[in-house]
């Protein structure tokens, strides 16, 4: 986009017209965001935002929610859609990201695993923390705490051993991986895929029946999103161990981290500082 600034504006005045909050990120190489309101509202959004030139494929993901989820509405101009500290990995044409990795649909993704069994790596592309409760089967999690840290967590040489393997990255709605695969081809890996739509559109088509299991965690006061009756909790309590699915934000106002605690543990007002914030640790 030549002008992402105008496109804020217009952004932010078409979702301000339509009562529509969140939080939507406008950068030179696309756009990427979660809003929620009325349905009508949303569905005037989705038509009007498709008349910019080169955003009618945009996919659009639904999901239970309310306005309420968002404590207000932000539209930002950033130099990058995921602050990966790296704007040139991705070279971006008409149709798209032009040096990312191969896209697969769901039922590619399972048609992979059954041709090449174990060989397959899936390799989560977002924060550590989010794993914690939802993630593909034996998959890599990197030390992550913010998509920044990732360029030097590949470059670490942790992963070097997997540089021959077919590796599938994946992420909560796909955009993540956009950049992430480019920047893992950029860096040796041989054979790299990202799932279209990401873990979005694979527990969509399949739920918890294939390859996916736990919770997806979302960043609006949603927190998660299950995609079954009584999913499987695979998250273990930090104090305790036993399982949640829970996350509840730090006590400390200045600290963005959240502690994972079952219904019992989360009642103890001190368990809910993370570890560095606890009080325990906190001097005068």
């Amino acid at each position: 986009m030549a002008d992402p600034m105008s496109v804020k504006l217009w952004q932010q005045v078409l979702c301000e017209s339509l009562n529509l909050k969140g939080r939507i990120i406008i950068a030179p190489k696309g756009i990427n965001g979660t809003i929620g309101g009325d349905l009508n509202s949303l569905k005037k959004y989705i038509k009007e935002t498709k008349k910019y030139p080169g955003f009618a494929n945009i996919d659009f993901k639904w999901s239970s929610g309310t306005c309420d989820d968002f404590p207000r509405l932000q539209v930002k101009v950033r130099p990058e859609l995921v602050t990966f500290g790296s704007p040139e990995e991705i070279e971006v044409g008409e149709s798209g990201i032009k040096n990312g990795g191969k896209h697969l649909t769901p039922k590619e993704v399972n048609d992979l695993v059954k041709k090449k069994g174990e060989e397959v790596v899936f390799f989560d592309g977002r924060n550590s923390y989010e794993a914690k409760i939802g993630k593909f089967k034996n998959a890599v999690v990197p030390d992550v705490e913010t998509s920044h840290d990732f360029i030097s967590e590949i470059e670490s040489g942790k992963y070097d051993n997997l540089k021959d393997k077919p590796i599938v990255t994946y992420c909560t709605g796909g955009i993540r991986c956009e950049i992430l695969s480019a920047a893992m081809l950029n860096r040796g890996f041989k054979e790299v895929y990202q799932i279209k739509g990401g873990i979005f559109r694979y527990a969509e088509a399949f739920k918890n029946s294939a390859l996916w299991e736990g919770s997806l965690y979302t960043f609006d006061g949603r927190k998660i999103i299950d995609f079954e009756d009584n999913p499987e909790i695979i998250g273990k309590c930090d104090k305790c161990e036993n399982k949640t699915n829970t996350f509840f934000n730090c006590e400390n106002p200045a600290c963005h981290k959240e502690v994972l605690l079952c219904a019992t543990c989360s009642e103890i007002i001190t368990n809910r500082y993370c570890e560095l914030d606890s009080p325990a640790f906190t001097s005068n």
